[in-house]
């Protein structure tokens, strides 16, 4: 069971940055695979976003879980809004509609 304190935190994280990531690692260094894709894909767009490193807080780690009723990691939300994980961002950004998404949600693109 995921304490109060930790939900708070997570839902701060989320609600005062535009763009949050949730995942394993850093954007630096990725400590798996589909962290990585999406680190891939935010660069690749040129968005600015906070990351959170779930290897370094267990709460963290399991309190996202139960904060967006979503089983694995990464996580990005997007102006307080869940998004996905690495399978939804990768199909979003191949078809475009993340480009589009972000855009949408006034979120600065790079001209890529």
């Amino acid at each position: 069971m995921t304490d109060q304190a930790t939900i708070d935190a997570i839902d701060n994280a989320v609600k005062t940055n535009d763009v949050v990531l949730f995942m394993k690692g850093t954007p630096t260094f990725p400590q798996c695979g589909f962290s990585s894709v999406v680190v891939q894909v935010l660069d690749y767009l040129g968005v600015e976003y906070v990351s959170n490193n779930v290897l370094e807080n267990m709460a963290i780690r399991e309190g996202i879980k139960a904060y967006s009723s979503w089983p694995t990691i990464p996580q990005l939300y997007v102006k307080g809004e869940f998004v996905g994980g690495c399978d939804i961002v990768k199909e979003m950004f191949e078809s475009g509609e993340l480009r589009d998404f972000l855009k949408e949600k006034g979120i600065e693109l790079a001209d890529a």
